[in-house]
């Protein structure tokens, strides 16, 4: 018993040492791509590319992107161009979905507090929808993180959060409400909600921030505005079938 007790203690340690060593690669990727663009280096952007190709190779979506720029590859010398088109090609279908995932926990996060009782009840379900989602996004990009892997990425999008300013919704995201007449649209519980599902959102964009392999360079980084026109019409949608 003792020594399937360690085997096992093994396997875990070994899964968590692999699943930290893969986010750490994702930190790796994304400071090279950065590099790469600003030197503008051919050989280190045709490295990295294939580093990406090889991180990503078991994501289906990816597929058709990575063939396109093999066949391309050979045609571009620019180093901060093949980068670009690296980004545009291998993880536009990730990001998209990516997207599709911050929405969604943003919905639920949404109508779930709307209807909530108790402020507690609406923390606790935030924390819960966001710790799903960092992890989602995740694995999504071809992370694999284990228990303290995903402590290491929460951290991470901790961090960028704080960097960025992005960790309160501000008095611009209420501006934004006011100014498209939101506010008035929406009860008063329902307008809590959408504040709520708007900060998992924020969450989300952190969380896709950190775990893409490649920053944003030749993409837009999704903003609060991508979100928030769907999210209110889900609100509003919702507010009128109660009524």
């Amino acid at each position: 018993m003792a020594t399937i007790a360690l085997l096992s203690l093994l396997v875990i340690l070994i899964r968590e040492f692999l699943a930290i060593a893969r986010l750490a690669e994702v930190e790796k990727m994304q400071k090279r791509a950065l590099d790469a663009v600003a030197r503008d280096d051919p050989k280190a952007a045709r490295a990295l590319v294939d580093e990406l190709s090889a991180f990503v190779a078991a994501k289906p979506e990816t597929a058709a992107g990575r063939r396109s720029l093999a066949e391309l590859r050979g045609e571009i010398i620019d180093g901060a161009n093949l980068v670009r088109l690296a980004e545009t090609e291998i993880l536009s279908p990730l990001d998209a979905r990516a997207k599709i995932m911050i929405l969604e926990a943003a919905k639920r996060v949404s109508l779930i507090t709307a209807v909530s009782p108790r402020a507690l009840v609406d923390i606790a379900y935030v924390v819960f929808e966001a710790g799903r989602l960092i992890r989602r996004l995740s694995e999504l990009y071809g992370g694999r993180p284990g228990t303290l892997g995903f402590f290491r990425l929460a951290r991470g999008v901790l961090a960028h959060l704080a960097v960025t300013g992005s960790i309160a919704v501000g008095d611009s995201f209420v501006q934004q409400i006011v100014g498209h007449g939101l506010a008035a649209k929406l009860s008063a519980k329902l307008g809590e909600g959408v504040v709520n599902g708007m900060m998992t959102a924020r969450i989300g964009i952190a969380a896709m921030e950190t775990a893409r392999p490649l920053p944003f360079i030749a993409v837009k980084r999704p903003g609060l505005g991508d979100f928030l026109s769907a999210l209110t019409s889900f609100a509003a949608k919702k507010d009128g079938q109660a009524e």
